[in-house]
């Protein structure tokens, strides 16, 4: 069983910064891509960013040049540093790691940015 537990969700005005932390516990080993996606109210939930075990990222347009994912594979954990935010960030923010074939998520942070 894998556990994923983030924080670092808040309220910040616009062209602030936050910065998301979640940590993976459990029954892990050598987890693959670890990420963030976000879902707004009646909006899909969509990819923000994702990083390979190798380091490999990949972001939303949307998100580029402003955010920022890093991890840290001794921790089995992921980070992502949100700078410039605007209103249209306001979603909650869910971590993800993949363990073989299947998707873990966390329980979800949410991020509000007001303008």
């Amino acid at each position: 069983q894998v556990q994923l537990v983030e924080s670092g969700g808040g309220l910040v005005q616009a062209g602030g910064s936050l910065r998301l932390s979640c940590a993976a516990s459990g029954s892990i080993f050598s987890p693959g891509d670890m990420g963030w996606h976000r879902q707004a109210p009646g909006k899909q939930r969509e990819l923000v960013a994702r990083m390979s075990r190798g380091g490999k990222t990949n972001y939303a347009e949307s998100v580029k040049d402003r955010f920022t994912i890093s991890r840290d594979n001794a921790k089995n954990a992921v980070y992502l540093q949100m700078n410039s935010l605007k209103p249209e960030d306001t979603a909650v923010y869910y971590c993800l790691s993949v363990v073989g074939a299947r998707d873990y998520w966390g329980q979800g942070t949410q991020v509000t940015v007001s303008s």
